[in-house]
């Protein structure tokens, strides 16, 4: 994990060299529910050239949309997320 921001882990990773992508997740682990499919994480962005630039536009997706990742109810964290 590189940072928690707003209540979301957010993880940079290598895909390649010099190409960084981002994945995010609830910090309390539970899944992301995006238009009625539960995800237990997402990984955004494009191919970065460095880990920070991943972590800035995490950032930045997050801000965009977290009012489209709402929390699922407790019966909902039964169902088996997409992956």
């Amino acid at each position: 994990m590189d940072c928690i921001y707003q209540g979301y882990d957010i993880e940079s990773f290598e895909a390649g060299k010099d190409l960084w992508h981002a994945r995010i997740r609830r910090a309390d682990l539970k899944p992301l529910l995006i238009d009625g499919a539960l995800f237990p994480k997402v990984e955004v962005g494009f191919a970065w050239p460095d880990r920070e630039a991943a972590v800035a536009d995490a950032k930045k997706q997050i801000d965009r949309a977290k009012d489209f990742w709402t929390e699922p109810a407790d019966d909902e964290c039964d169902i088996q997320p997409f992956l």
